[in-house]
């Protein structure tokens, strides 16, 4: 009886821990999918059948990445595609990339003014980072003038009182612009922790270089690109980036297991920030996830280890269980019944061989 509830107590509780497992599993997932910025790859490949990767490069302040060297950069990558034997020529759906700056400017609609954070944006940077739009369109490498912008909630209300606001004239430093749609910002919980809730709004690359009459450093720079091999596009880039001080993240891949691992084994020293390089908020909040990520992994492979190891106990003791068994009672009975078989055919040969005397 006691032996029977033992029995039913230790698999209740292997049921219980493998049911934490699935359930920090199934939050695992949800995070990995939490933030549309790290599945920027995964759109752009689409129904292709080529795997795509999604690198970011993060440059230190005084260290901006210029256009001239964007440009070259990309030639680089390029020859990269083409000595694996892929022509970004024909297919242009190779490869893409975005670029942004940062810096403070004083937006004004009639009497009502303030100073916002000003994201300067170049390439496809929306395809990046496709904020939710509340009303009108993202800006675009094809639009034909640089004056469009896109605002937050906040701006949008500090200006003009509402967010049905496309086509809207404002100036920034006082120079007019355009209100090309107001977007509402990321509310999943890292980006919320991430952000530091400041008004921004978001303009061309081409706008802002306008506007201070001066070309920024690019501090952020991102791709998607064809991967025929894994590790094929962080590898090109690690080699070929003008800017070797810049922080390379492989955005693609961070949350696969292993990475996941490592990230807990050295977690004190990822903690430790060295260098001058300013992360944007999405990048925070992506490396916020993985640390959350890496800790659901570590708590789903705690709670399935003791079942693991009680299983392994359990077949071993039938292993064991099955050898004893199988010397004291199966290879007996099977020795035995050999012998008597042997013994028969004997007798029958012996029959055969005189057949008068039985």
């Amino acid at each position: 009886m006691i032996r029977t509830l033992r029995k039913h107590w230790l698999l209740g509780l292997c049921l219980l821990l493998l049911l934490g497992c699935g359930v920090c599993l199934l939050a695992l997932n949800g995070v990995k999918k939490a933030l549309p910025s790290q599945q920027a790859a995964r759109r752009w490949q689409g129904e292709n059948d080529t795997a795509f990767a999604q690198i970011s490069c993060f440059m230190p302040t005084a260290d901006g990445l210029s256009m001239e060297r964007l440009y070259a950069f990309r030639n680089d990558m390029a020859q990269k595609l083409i000595g694996a034997s892929l022509d970004p020529q024909k297919d242009t759906g190779l490869y893409t990339d975005a670029w942004c700056s940062f810096g403070k400017v004083k937006v004004s609609a009639g009497r009502r003014s303030g100073e916002v954070q000003a994201v300067a944006v170049g390439g496809r940077f929306f395809d990046f980072h496709p904020l939710q739009l509340l009303s009108g369109n993202y800006l675009s490498p094809d639009d034909v003038m640089d004056d469009r912008v896109l605002l937050d909630r906040e701006t949008a209300w500090l200006l003009f009182g509402g967010t049905e606001l496309t086509g809207m004239s404002f100036s920034i430093n006082g120079t007019p612009f355009v209100v090309a749609g107001v977007y509402e910002r990321e509310s999943d919980r890292f980006s919320k922790s991430a952000d530091d809730g400041g008004m921004c709004i978001y303009m061309s690359w081409e706008g802002y270089c306008r506007l201070t009459e001066t070309e920024p450093g690019i501090v952020c720079y991102e791709l998607v690109m064809a991967e025929p091999v894994k590790g094929f596009v962080y590898s090109a880039v690690e080699e070929k980036f003008p800017i070797k001080t810049a922080e390379l993240v492989d955005n693609s891949h961070r949350y696969e297991a292993d990475r996941l691992l490592k990230l807990l084994k050295n977690r004190t020293e990822r903690s430790m920030r060295k260098g001058n390089v300013t992360l944007p908020y999405w990048e925070n909040a992506a490396r916020a996830s993985e640390d959350s990520a890496a800790q659901l992994l570590a708590g789903a492979m705690l709670l399935a280890t003791v079942p693991a190891v009680l299983a392994l106990y359990a077949l071993i003791r039938f292993l064991v269980r099955g050898k004893t068994r199988m010397e004291d009672e199966w290879l007996p009975k099977a020795r035995d019944s050999v012998e008597e078989a042997v013994r028969v055919r004997a007798r029958r040969r012996w029959e055969k061989k005189h057949p008068g005397m039985k």
